[in-house]
């Protein structure tokens, strides 16, 4: 498949990359993610995972010839801001999906749905998306960025733990991380922090973490952030005394690939495991890793629900995405069957859905997470009563 870089893109159809010029009633997606810089790994699965439905699908979504346009955000805020922009006035998209991080997503998802455009999230889930800024085009795939938080707080406490220190960097989804983990938490907080986004240094916070003397840690710092830390937690010799606790996010297979046996015996939640016993995960687990020659993470996993929501709501409508309120109803029904498995929307179009608890385990010469088991079943989001669409 083409690989694209910084600020290129691509249009794909019928499983070929093509000049920008197509047909009338092909439909338009735009992906706006991040593929260079901090935090790469995380839009190059979103990617990976998209563009191998779309590839399954024949280069068509719903039956109907799909142009699909990638373009690097960098991570920065107004790199994507200005993609949107290009993306709605000059190409016309119909869709607009991608986006990694929540800051960026805040920037964005409002002016793509004021534009009457819709927005179909494979990640970032923020809290005022949910609430009392959601809006009847916007619609989240992944999650809502407490929802693995949560998972954790409650199996913390029901592993008896007492006393946890609080890491996550300040932005709109670390706050959202503290929130959700402490909202089923139910013993002592020892401290509470939150570091620089994109931070690779966390000496001081081990130091303090160390003197508050805890009796676990959850972190969540996604991407090399979690790379970094992992390993001078580990190096600090404090694992064995203060086990960490995290999302998903913080221990996908990219990073556990980096960080190596210094996560072994760590925890952590997610909605999606690469061993989910169903048909559909191990078919595509097998396509994933016939494609890309590594096992899928949750990104990956998310990037590929986008896609195969994207071709249930199109064939629903025909290929007439133009007509906004079927279209709509059509993204609503979700009818597609998730890898993740039991999947459906709230009233504030994000996931209810299980939420797992995984353990980081040896395999051959590397590390790989192992399903526990469940720790929530048809689990829905906070901030739904807040929504008023």
């Amino acid at each position: 498949m083409k690989r694209f870089g910084v600020l290129a893109a691509a249009a794909v159809i019928g499983g070929m990359a093509c000049a920008p010029a197509m047909a009338a009633d092909a439909v338009k997606i735009g992906m706006i993610t991040t593929l260079s810089g901090g935090g790469a790994s995380l839009g190059i699965d979103i990617r990976d995972g998209f563009e191998l439905a779309l590839k399954q699908k024949g280069g068509k979504l719903g039956g109907v010839a799909t142009e699909l346009q990638v373009v690097d955000d960098a991570r920065k805020v107004e790199n994507a801001k200005q993609i949107a922009t290009r993306m709605i006035k000059r190409d016309d998209v119909d869709v607009v999906t991608g986006i990694v991080w929540s800051n960026l997503a805040m920037a964005v998802v409002p002016s793509v749905t004021r534009a009457g455009k819709f927005y179909i999230s494979p990640n970032a889930g923020p809290s005022a998306l949910a609430g009392k800024n959601c809006d009847a085009n916007y619609f989240n795939v992944a999650w809502q960025n407490d929802n693995l938080h949560e998972g954790m707080g409650q199996y913390v406490t029901d592993q008896g733990f007492k006393s946890v220190y609080l890491m996550a960097p300040n932005y709109p989804a670390g706050k959202d991380a503290l929130a959700g983990f402490k909202r089923f938490y139910k013993g002592k907080v020892a401290g509470e922090v939150y570091t620089k986004l994109g931070q690779v240094d966390y000496a001081a916070e081990i130091a303090n973490l160390r003197a508050a003397s805890p009796d676990a840690v959850f972190f969540f710092l996604p991407g090399g952030m979690g790379i970094n830390f992992v390993k001078q937690y580990a190096q600090s010799g404090l694992t064995k005394d203060v086990p960490l606790f995290g999302p998903a996010f913080s221990f996908d297979e990219g990073i556990l690939k980096a960080v190596g046996d210094s996560a072994i015996g760590t925890f952590n939640t997610s909605q999606y495991s690469h061993d989910l016993d169903n048909a559909e995960n191990k078919a595509f687990v097998k396509a994933f890793m016939d494609a890309y020659g590594r096992k899928p993470s949750l990104y990956a996993s998310q990037g590929y629900d986008a896609a195969l929501l994207l071709d249930s709501a199109i064939a629903k409508v025909g290929g007439n995405v133009g007509d906004a309120d079927a279209f709509r109803a059509a993204l609503k029904a979700a009818d597609f069957k998730s890898v993740r498995g039991a999947f459906k929307f709230g009233s504030n179009h994000h996931p209810i859905q299980d939420i797992y608890v995984r353990k980081v385990v040896k395999e051959g010469d590397g590390v790989t997470n192992q399903l526990v088991g469940k720790v929530f079943t048809a689990h829905a989001d906070a901030y739904a009563k807040e929504c008023k669409m």
